[in-house]
C-alpha cells in the first residue's frame, strides 16, 4: 500500500526547502504527497508588495509542487499574522481526515518565526482534532502513525535530528528544479544562499548515515519514520 505524507509549514517554501526533498523521494517511491502553507510569506520581498508577492509565492508553491508531483494547499492567512487558535488546527484536522495520511511533517516547535511555531502548534493540535470521534464531523477519525520535525536553521532551539531519509540523486534533482523557482531560495530576498544551505546540508547528514545525501528530522514520540532505512 502507497503511502500519504501531509508537510504542514509556516509559509509558502518552508515545507518545500526542508521536507521537500523527502516528499519527492516518497513521490517516486508512490506515495501521495501534501504540501499546506498556513501563509503566503508575501511579506518577505524588499522591493514587491505584499499583494504582488503574495501570487508571485502561489505560483513558486504550486510549481515546486507540480515539478515534485506533491498537492498544493495554502491556507488563507497572511505572512506574519498567523492566528494561534482552533481555527487553523481544524482546517489541518479536515485536511487528515480526508487524507488519511501515515506521516505530517512540519517545523520544530521553537523558532525565531512565530508563524512556524504556530503552525507546528496548529499540525500538532490538528492530529489530535482528527483522531478523536466527533459526532458533528462526518469523516471518520484518523490518527497519524509517524509526526517528524523538519530541519530549519531558523528553527534550531533545541532541535536534534534522530532519524535520517536518504535522498536519491533523482529526488534531489526534482527539489533543486522545483526550489529555483522560489525568489528567496535563490537569495534575492535579503541574501541569504538557502539552496546552498540545505544542498550542503544533505550532505553532511548523509555522512551520518553511509549515503551521499539525506534529511533529518526529529521525530515526535517514540514512533521511528518507517522510510529512513536505504
Amino acid at each position: 500500500m502507497s503511502k500519504t505524507v501531509i508537510a504542514v509549514g509556516g509559509h509558502i517554501g518552508d515545507m518545500e526547502l526542508t521536507a521537500g526533498p523527502t516528499l519527492a523521494k516518497m513521490v517516486l517511491e508512490g506515495a501521495r504527497a501534501i504540501i499546506v502553507d498556513c501563509t503566503y510569506g508575501e511579506r518577505g520581498h524588499p522591493t514587491l508588495t505584499p499583494t504582488v508577492y503574495r501570487e508571485q509565492k502561489l505560483r513558486e508553491g504550486k510549481f515546486f509542487a507540480d515539478t515534485i508531483g506533491a498537492e498544493f494547499v495554502a491556507l488563507d492567512y497572511s505572512d506574519g499574522f498567523l492566528p494561534n487558535d482552533e481555527a487553523v488546527a481544524e482546517q489541518i484536522a479536515q485536511i487528515i481526515r480526508e487524507a488519511r495520511p501515515d506521516v505530517l511533517i512540519t517545523h520544530w516547535l521553537k523558532s525565531m518565526h512565530r508563524d512556524h511555531e504556530y503552525a507546528a502548534q496548529a499540525a500538532l493540535r490538528g492530529v489530535f482534532l482528527a483522531s478523536i470521534p466527533r459526532e458533528e464531523e462526518p469523516l471518520e477519525r484518523h490518527t497519524v502513525p509517524s509526526i517528524l520535525h523538519a530541519e530549519n536553521w531558523e528553527d534550531m532551539e533545541g532541535f536534534e535530528a534522530d532519524t535520517f531519509v536518504p535522498i536519491p540523486d533523482e529526488a534531489f534533482e526534482l527539489w533543486r528544479t522545483g526550489i529555483s523557482e522560489h525568489a528567496f531560495a535563490r537569495g534575492e530576498t535579503y541574501g541569504f544562499r538557502f539552496i546552498d544551505y540545505y544542498s550542503a546540508l544533505m550532505e553532511v547528514k548523509g555522512c551520518l548515515v553511509g549515503h551521499q545525501r539525506a534529511c533529518g528530522f526529529k521525530t515526535a514520540g517514540t514512533e521511528k519514520f518507517a522510510l529512513a532505512g536505504p
